[in-house]
């Protein structure tokens, strides 16, 4: 039977509804058009799986405090405020089935938007003295934008390594993740190795789902995104960076020159696809995430049994057999 975000929050249901009150009131402006837009933003929030993630890992450690509350509230705050940037960069229109905030309010605005975002996230954790949270968020907000410039540095010339990608990931996708159990087991009064050991389970956690998310490119629309997504807008992961390591010289280039050429054509796509494939790139990529998914577990096998521990094991799991 398939895991559901119910499942995995159903320890904390009276806290996320106390967060959702908490991050409401973080959201809040007196300039009306503002108002407004925060006001749309709440109404389009999709499964919250990091703030269920800060306050899992804060029960995990110790108790549910105010300083949790306001940590998941910095984190959807900052995560938030990057969506709506990522949108103006990408000239994406839409976001979660929504008219994304730049497709009803323009750039300028959005842009303005997600800088208030950012700015309210910063001025909640200092007007309450949460500097360890705020520490642990900022240094989240350098990796991704330096996994951004990385990815678009290397995108240009397609000549990302395994090692390369890995980098990329880990600032682009499983910082965000990592920051907040980190954050979650801070706010808890955690000693600082507790912290540091809770931020790797993040981090292993985001970039095995980082992984699957690769993996979604290559499997059938009925089980998610459509097939050749990534192919089409030139992006290097690791299925088919493996098989490219796998090929002949000629293949090689080959296949580097359709992606860069030839990737808007579905004929083209589909050669891609079958390349990977016939070369091992899904086995391999799939090994790949189990792997992490098992070091992610064993940081948080120590702990002693409870309904956090229970739930934090399900959103693992949740991570590698989710349909999208």
């Amino acid at each position: 039977m398939a895991i559901k975000i119910e499942d995995i929050q159903s320890p904390i249901n009276a806290e996320m509804k106390k967060f959702e009150q908490s991050f409401k009131k973080a959201m809040k402006s007196n300039v009306m058009l503002l108002d407004n837009i925060m006001g749309y933003i709440v109404k389009k929030k999709g499964k919250q799986i990091r703030p269920i993630l800060v306050l899992l890992s804060a029960g995990l450690v110790g108790e549910i405090q105010e300083p949790t509350y306001r940590g998941a509230a910095l984190i959807e705050l900052l995560h938030t405020a990057t969506l709506v940037h990522d949108d103006v960069v990408d000239d994406s229109h839409y976001r979660r089935g929504f008219f994304s905030v730049n497709a009803l309010w323009k750039n300028k605005i959005a842009v303005l938007v997600g800088d208030y975002l950012l700015s309210r996230g910063m001025l909640l954790a200092i007007d309450n003295g949460d500097f360890d949270l705020l520490k642990i968020v900022s240094r989240a907000v350098r990796e991704i934008i330096e996994g951004e410039l990385l990815q678009s540095e290397k995108a240009r010339r397609l000549d990302i390594t395994e090692e390369i990608y890995f980098e990329i990931i880990r600032q682009k996708t499983a910082t965000l993740i990592a920051s907040c159990c980190g954050v979650g087991a801070s706010s808890a009064g955690a000693p600082k190795d507790v912290v540091e050991n809770m931020h790797l389970f993040g981090e292993k956690t985001g970039i095995a789902f980082q992984i699957k998310d690769d993996l979604f490119d290559y499997g059938d629309v009925s089980i998610g995104k459509p097939r050749g997504i990534d192919i089409k807008e030139k992006k290097m992961t690791l299925p088919l960076i493996y098989a490219l390591s796998k090929a002949s010289k000629s293949e090689k280039r080959k296949i580097i020159y359709i992606i860069k050429k030839q990737s808007d054509k579905p004929d083209k796509v589909k050669e891609v696809i079958d390349f990977v494939k016939r070369n091992g790139g899904i086995e391999y990529a799939t090994e790949v995430m189990h792997r992490y998914v098992k070091e992610a577990r064993e940081i948080v096998a120590p702990f002693p049994k409870s309904e956090y521990k229970t739930s934090l094991d399900m959103l693992i799991t949740f991570v590698i057999e989710r349909k999208k």
